[in-house]
């Protein structure tokens, strides 16, 4: 049944979501995925903060500020429900597909056409990171998937009476795009470590698949992505970090710059454009950090029309280098229906071990994300 089927979607994806299992799909370009457990409890902040292997991902330059060797696992997710889909698919599973009366088929047209116009999108990474110091060179690697999706109403959803009961017409497009990559970082400092420079290549093997799902038909997400496109390309990211002061560190980073394109199913292709955030950290005290970042480029996304420029602000406070709480904030800019999303996190130190988790919610229910990781630094 039309409406079973678009709440069996939405059940994949979000299992999908929490899983970090998220299947390919194809789009034009994708959003900045928040990496890791301190970049979730800081609001998303990291690029002008990060200097363990995660670096690898945020801001290769960030490699060089430490001399350590740092090995970490780590799996992040975000997901945003806009309009209220989740409420509104949940309404039309409780109504009655057999009573075709004119005011049971209007109530179904009323939540279908809370439906159309609206959509919901997910993120998610995961994967193992590492970083050494050669002398004043810094290096890392890293082994991981970043994945995106969307979900949204390709055609506008209609309540028909069809066969002797409720029915509805139009079509949901479900679109995913994974990127299983391995990336390798070099990063060098100079004066004093002031002001570093990093850089990243990245072999990236691009799984993507795009459907327009007809609801009229079920729908297994499993055997459709079968169909999905497979091809390999080269990434690159560049990073620069300046810490004029020791209570000041600024952080830029440019991902993606030579515009990586990726076959997609029936022959075309698509690419991922480049973005670039900017990032500021305070640091009052030793134990003490206030970080802010911005992305600097409006990123397209999987859903047709939605872009993506997220401002972050967090904080992060230690206690006797071993207990780190963490707080923040951080909103999409370009989207007039998302919400500012707290956020909050909490990491532990015992000698060379750390177990780091993030989290945040809306509380208007449409947006969440959470992180953890464990890492072994000495």
């Amino acid at each position: 049944m039309t409406h079973e089927m678009l709440h069996r979607v939405f059940r994949t994806f979000n299992l999908a979501l929490l899983c970090t299992l998220i299947s390919p799909t194809m789009s034009s370009a994708v959003e900045f995925v928040i990496v890791g457990p301190r970049a979730v409890g800081m609001g998303g902040a990291g690029v002008a903060v990060t200097t363990d292997s995660l670096a690898t991902y945020w801001n290769p330059a960030g490699l060089a500020l430490t001399q350590t060797i740092d090995v970490r696992a780590q799996v992040s997710a975000q997901g945003f429900d806009r309009l209220g889909i989740i409420d509104t698919l949940e309404d039309i599973d409780d109504i009655n597909d057999a009573d075709t009366s004119a005011a049971n088929q209007a109530r179904l047209q009323n939540l279908l056409n809370d439906l159309n116009g609206s959509s919901l999108s997910a993120l998610a990474a995961l994967g193992l990171y590492f970083k050494g110091n050669w002398g004043e060179h810094a290096l890392g690697i890293n082994i991981s998937d970043v994945e995106t999706g969307g979900a949204f109403t390709n055609t506008p959803l209609t309540a028909v009476v069809a066969g002797g009961e409720l029915d509805v017409v139009g079509e949901l497009q479900v679109n995913f795009l994974e990127a299983r990559q391995i990336a390798l970082s070099y990063a060098y400092a100079i004066w004093e470590k002031k002001i570093s420079f990093g850089i990243t290549g990245k072999i990236i093997q691009g799984v993507a698949y795009r459907r327009g799902i007809d609801v009229e038909k079920d729908f297994d997400l499993a055997d459709e992505l079968k169909n999905s496109k497979k091809s390999y390309e080269f990434g690159l990211d560049i990073g620069a970090m300046v810490h004029p002061v020791s209570w000041l560190q600024l952080g830029i980073v440019g991902k993606d710059l030579n515009k990586p394109s990726f076959k997609t199913p029936g022959g075309g292709k698509f690419t991922l454009r480049p973005q670039v955030r900017g990032g500021v950290a305070v640091i009052p005290f030793s134990a003490t950090t206030i970080s802010f970042d911005a992305d600097l480029t409006k990123n397209k996304t999987l859903v047709p029309g939605l872009r993506s420029r997220v401002f972050s602000l967090g904080i992060e406070q230690g206690i006797f280098d071993v207990v780190f709480l963490r707080a923040g904030a951080l909103k999409n800019v370009e989207d007039a229906k998302s919400r500012v999303t707290p956020t909050a996190g909490l990491g532990i130190r015992l000698w060379a071990f750390q177990f780091d988790v993030g989290g945040g919610y809306d509380f208007d229910e449409r947006g969440a994300l959470g992180s953890f990781s464990l890492a072994l630094t000495f």
